[in-house]
């Protein structure tokens, strides 16, 4: 992927996180519109975080500290992605083991979310 296309797709990531957090749109539904194909470890990590922030709906429900910082991340995840920024390396450094397998959709449409799903529970 060329350089501007990362951007690109660091831009729309950005803009699907804002929209999960304004509630505009669900964390199902963003993972569905994430760019295809990348391998771009900002993308990939932010990836894991919307995964972590719909798994952890229960514990955001019951520990407002929790939500609270879980949110901050998220919004500074979307002030970086937004303008095409990378996420810094000691962000990255820290999630590694997750992100580095992330299952960016490598189909279109329900069919490759599924397929990611699959993949990330390690289910053949």
């Amino acid at each position: 992927m060329l350089n501007n296309d990362i951007i690109k797709a660091r831009k729309k990531v950005g803009d699907l996180i804002l929209k999960v957090l304004t509630c505009r749109l669900t964390v199902k539904n963003a993972l569905l519109l994430f760019p295809k194909g990348v391998t771009d470890p900002s993308i990939k990590c932010a990836w894991h975080a919307l995964c972590h922030f719909e798994a952890d709906e229960d514990l955001r429900n019951n520990d407002i500290l929790y939500k609270d910082e879980q949110d901050s991340y998220l919004e500074m995840l979307y002030n970086l992605l937004s303008i095409g920024e990378p996420i810094p390396q000691d962000i990255l450094a820290d999630y590694k083991d997750y992100y580095e397998d992330a299952n960016v959709p490598i189909d279109k449409g329900i069919k490759g979310f599924f397929q990611s799903i699959l993949k990330f529970l390690n289910v053949k």
